[in-house]
């Protein structure tokens, strides 16, 4: 699979802003593309027809990409197509139901194209191995144990997607910090996928039980986080996590760094 066989649908009320798109999207190949001005339309275009991909503009004449992407998540139909934000947006209430969403990336106004081929290059890589029968997948990913810990059930779903994307199927989840631990006095894992927000038990007082008192004191643990604070940051470094990656996460570099994490033990 490449470039050229991929589906685009784009949603972006601007002409101007869609021609631009619609420019960058054929100097890759691409020549297969939806475009639409508000989102009602564009769901129920993609209700009869999938697109591998979803571009979406923040603030649409109807409801808004976040509102686009809910939807799109919350249908059993439509949850798996990789979703893009381009937007100048940069209000937290806007942006974080698309951090946690699982879109395959932000994208600023204006954006490069470099920019646009990187998100693109995922999505294909995604598409390629959803098609790979598990026999020719990584042996390795599929004998891996995953802890995957998160307060927000579409945020787990996405994850939890990408994972069994990779062929990893041995995939325990958590709520909150709080059950985690309690799993772990029970079950070892070859690596935990964590939240830092959330209830109970957050990420860094997670990982700072681990490292001082778990069973598995060494197990690396990836923190996937929409913090913005740097102060909030720094802690989470110090508690003695193994990565700190900001959401969104597109699929290659959740592929890329469980790679380095467990075969390549870099943390």
């Amino acid at each position: 699979m490449n470039f050229s066989e991929l589906f685009v649908l784009i949603i972006e009320p601007s002409r101007v802003q869609r021609t631009i798109i619609v420019n960058h999207l054929k100097s890759f190949g691409i020549d297969n593309i939806d475009e639409f001005s508000d989102g009602r339309s564009a769901l129920s275009a993609i209700q009869l027809q999938t697109p591998d991909i979803v571009l979406s503009s923040m603030h649409l004449p109807d409801m808004t990409g976040t509102e686009v992407v809910k939807e799109m998540r919350g249908d059993p139909n439509l949850c798996n197509i990789t979703f893009l934000l381009i937007s100048s947006e940069t209000h937290y209430r806007y942006l974080e139901p698309i951090r946690q969403s699982g879109a395959i990336a932000i994208l600023p106004k204006p954006f490069t194209r470099k920019e646009l081929g990187i998100s693109l290059q995922s999505t294909l890589h995604y598409l390629i191995d959803l098609d790979t029968p598990d026999e020719d997948k990584t042996e390795a990913f599929e004998n891996l144990k995953i802890l995957l810990v998160d307060d927000s059930l579409v945020s787990r779903k996405y994850l939890h997607q990408i994972l069994d994307n990779l062929g990893i199927h041995d995939i325990t989840e958590a709520v909150d910090g709080a059950q985690a631990l309690n799993i772990l006095k029970q079950q070892t894992f070859d690596l935990i996928i964590s939240d830092y927000n959330m209830p109970n038990i957050d990420g860094r007082e997670m990982v700072e039980y681990i490292r001082t008192h778990g069973e598995q004191a060494t197990i690396p643990i990836m923190m996937v986080t929409s913090e913005q604070n740097k102060s909030q940051l720094a802690a989470i470094q110090s508690a003695g996590v193994s990565a700190l990656c900001a959401k969104p996460l597109s699929y290659d570099m959740m592929k890329k760094m469980i790679e380095q994490l467990v075969f390549n033990n870099e943390f």
